[in-house]
């Protein structure tokens, strides 16, 4: 059975989300200042690789998202460019490595939250860092809040998004005029010198290039909930272009700041934005917005983890309409139009990754883990979804249909540049952090759990496709 014919079976979902609401949702979903502290620390070379990122990563995947969203505006992004280009096995794959993989990024969200979280506090609540026991509590507490919003509908959990955008904005926004304050008092702590931008190739680098490359996933988030978004074939591509300016915008001038008040060897990856944030206030005596901005950058974090569960959750509900999983993943809630079984689905699985992330590691570590198994398994369906972008360019165009400029010749070029860009991530993210002491452990973790993702998908598909042989064919013998 097609989606779109058993979709007009099952209850209908409102279109909500305005252009306000989605160019926030976009923010939210992609911009996050944990990265900033990950790119700072890396040093200033990391403003060239922002731009590269932009270039290689952002773009091909906004240009891609664009066409293919409206060609085919309905429910379901990723998963139904694949299944039109290449067949149900390909779509489905597609849709469950895309779900999956926001089952990581969940805790490492919320474990950046917990740790930043930790100033409000100040010295009374700083030898929780290092805390296992806070890190998983503070994380399953934000995902339950998230999860019980999103649920109500998209119409209440979309301000948490909303707040979450905000939220994002405010910190980057209070750090440029601290830097900038900074900066003319003091002078700045890094050279911006051209030798001092030219990135290093040593191997250790393109662990962390991966990950900055994986700072600009998100584009094709919105377009899941196709069927949700007021005219969105019209709305999706402007929503694109206003965020991905304020998203460029962002990264570049928050990394700027933070290098402007702090040497990239006294920065990490949990805390280092709050660090640049109360070394930098304290010292133009401005300390007491450290507390505050604590508190913005969890609502900046529990937002964009908001805003992913209401995407990624229409994923299995699309599939389950086409009977690769349980029927049940196909309900939505009779109150209020949620796919419900779904949202607790995934929720579940996450708490799993929670607490297998953490087992044998230390905080720090599982950090590193789930951020790796985050870019990575988030950047497989990108192969799907450039593949489809090639392979779709020679079926015909409908009026009012958005194309990538220039047509058909570059829509091909950018497919080619978009897989090559996104296999050199991958292979990136497997690299294990210079600072990991047990660097077989770590590998074998990201190969061993992404392993996990695939096989289990592919198990549960001809599972599903052999279950809907055996109901077809018991179908036919009694209208013998």
């Amino acid at each position: 059975m097609s989606s779109d014919a058993a979709a007009s079976t099952e209850p209908q979902t409102k279109r909500v989300l305005g252009l306000r609401d989605l160019v926030l949702f976009y923010i939210a979903a992609t911009i996050n200042v944990r990265w900033l502290p990950v790119a700072a620390a890396a040093g200033p070379s990391t403003i060239v690789i922002w731009l590269l990122g932009v270039v290689t990563i952002f773009l091909p995947v906004a240009l891609a998202v664009m066409e293919l969203s409206s060609r085919y505006p309905q429910e379901g992004g990723m998963y139904v460019w694949s299944k039109h280009a290449y067949g149900d096995f390909a779509g489905y794959m597609t849709g469950w490595i895309y779900w999956m993989s926001n089952l990581p990024y969940y805790p490492a969200v919320l474990y950046f939250a917990a740790s930043n979280v930790l100033y409000v506090g100040g010295e009374r609540w700083k030898g929780l860092q290092g805390s296992s026991t806070f890190f998983v509590t503070f994380s399953l507490l934000g995902l339950g809040l998230a999860l019980i919003l999103n649920i109500v509908g998209l119409n209440v959990g979309k301000w948490l998004s909303n707040l979450g955008a905000i939220g994002i904005w405010i910190p980057i926004v209070i750090l440029c005029l601290v830097g900038a304050v900074a900066w003319h008092k003091f002078g700045s702590a890094t050279s911006f010198s051209p030798v001092a931008l030219k990135p290093s190739f040593a191997m250790a680098n393109f662990a962390i290039w991966a990950t900055l490359m994986g700072a600009f996933t998100g584009a094709e988030a919105g377009s899941f909930m196709g069927g949700e978004i007021k005219d969105a074939r019209r709305i999706i591509p402007r929503a694109l272009l206003i965020a991905g300016v304020l998203i460029t915008v962002g990264y570049l001038l928050g990394t700027i700041a933070i290098l402007i008040v702090l040497p990239a060897s006294r920065l990490n990856n949990l805390e280092g934005i709050m660090q640049a944030i109360s070394t930098s206030t304290s010292r133009i005596g401005w300390g007491d917005l450290g507390p505050a901005m604590a508190l913005f950058i969890c609502v900046a974090n529990l937002g964009a983890v908001g805003a992913y569960l209401a995407s990624t959750s229409r994923i299995p509900f699309v599939v389950g309409i086409d009977r690769y999983l349980p029927r049940a993943f196909a309900k939505v809630h009779p109150r209020w139009g949620t796919p419900y079984v779904s949202l607790i689905v995934q929720g579940l699985f996450c708490v799993v990754f929670v607490l297998l992330g953490q087992f044998g590691s230390s905080v720090h570590s599982a950090y590193d883990l789930l951020v790796s198994m985050t870019v990575i398994t988030t950047f497989l369906p990108y192969l799907f979804m450039f593949a489809a972008l090639i392979r779709l360019q020679r079926e015909p165009v409908e009026a009012g249909v958005v194309r990538i400029p220039g047509g058909k010749p570059i829509a091909m070029v950018l497919g080619i540049v978009g897989c090559i860009g996104t296999l050199a991530v991958i292979a990136g993210s497997v690299i294990p952090d210079a600072s990991e002491t047990n660097k077989i452990l770590a590998v074998s973790k990201v190969v061993g759990l992404n392993a996990l993702v695939l096989g289990s998908g592919a198990l549960l598909y001809w599972s599903g496709r052999r279950g809907a042989i055996k109901q077809t064919w018991k179908g036919l013998r009694r209208l013998e």
